[in-house]
């Protein structure tokens, strides 16, 4: 299969409609004056309006791993000296903002949601509806590849990310099914081995759950998430906030135990008199979710949940 050039990919470059959008700036920013990292910058949807409610004064780091979505973001924020965009993964935060930021962050938004551009298109092997290869990298800087999960790895370790990431109950048969078809080259194939075993109404929602298994095992999310939130709690200022959207139970959880205890093991230490330290107080008392108006007109929000925390003291 002939994969398309860098600049041609760019040029078909598929907007991505921001999740959550305005209730998510306004739980982030504090301070107009202030210093925001957008750590899954994307098509820049977040980061426009967080510009837009800044003055003159405030600044947007902008990362993301994928170079496609750095080239769109900075065509569609355009001229702007508050923009500052940085190539890399978010879970290496502290080490791609500049030190002399450190301690001084008023807001990091995370939006954990693949992006549409990514899925719609074939050669990065996100999606089961067109035929690609078996890739699922979000940056051509990643080691492994979808091919290399679903082609490699041994049966134990396929059954075992099959269930515990894509919670799927027939992980066993799913991973015999795939193994017995080895080698298989692309996202169809991999579709076909699913299916093959699956029965009963819901044989797509099965699919798409291996599917996001392999994801999440390629990318690393759920470390790469842990990172994060450790990195982003230090880079705060107190006062400063971390605002999270995420999209399936495994995220959510380890969020949600972050925001409760102030790290990601979710344990929270306490004093001598048996109080609670925690260095982050929980904003959101209940999920943020989307309305039924934004589901109507963005289907992919259907399962975005909207957390926040604030820093309250240092780490």
């Amino acid at each position: 299969m002939n994969l398309k050039t860098e600049n041609e990919r760019m040029d078909n470059y598929y907007p991505h409609t921001p999740v959550l959008l305005d209730s998510s700036v306004e739980f982030l920013v504090t301070d107009t004056s202030g210093v925001y990292i957008d750590a899954t910058l994307g098509g820049a949807g977040h980061t426009t309006l967080i510009l837009d409610r800044l003055d003159r004064n405030g600044t947007v780091f902008g990362v993301d791993q994928d170079r496609e979505a750095l080239a769109e973001a900075f065509k569609k924020v355009g001229e702007d000296s508050r923009f500052h965009s940085i190539e890399g993964n978010f879970g290496y935060l502290s080490t791609l903002i500049p030190p002399e930021f450190h301690g001084k962050i008023n807001g990091v938004l995370l939006d954990l949601g693949v992006s549409t551009h990514q899925i719609r298109e074939p050669e990065r092997g996100f999606s089961f509806q067109h035929e690609g290869p078996l890739d699922m990298r979000m940056s051509e800087l990643s080691g492994t590849s979808a091919y290399e999960v679903v082609n490699n790895y041994e049966y134990k370790r396929l059954r075992d990310l099959i269930y515990h990431y894509g919670e799927e109950r027939l992980s066993r048969q799913i991973a015999r099914e795939i193994i017995n078809r080895r080698p298989l080259e692309t996202t169809l194939e991999l579709r076909s081995a699913i299916e093959s075993v699956l029965y009963g109404p819901h044989i797509i929602k099965s699919v798409a759950r291996v599917f996001q298994a392999i994801r999440i095992e390629v990318n690393q999310e759920l470390e790469v998430l842990k990172m994060a939130l450790d990195d982003s709690l230090s880079l705060l200022a107190p006062g400063g906030r971390i605002v999270v959207i995420s999209y399936h139970s495994l995220e959510d959880r380890i969020i949600k135990n972050f925001f409760r205890s102030g790290n990601t093991d979710g344990e929270l230490e306490k004093d001598f008199y048996g109080n609670p330290l925690t260095p982050i107080r929980v904003v959101t008392k209940h999920i943020i979710t989307p309305s039924d108006e934004e589901i109507s007109q963005n289907p992919a929000a259907r399962s975005a949940k909207l957390r926040v925390g604030e820093k309250i003291s240092e780490a």
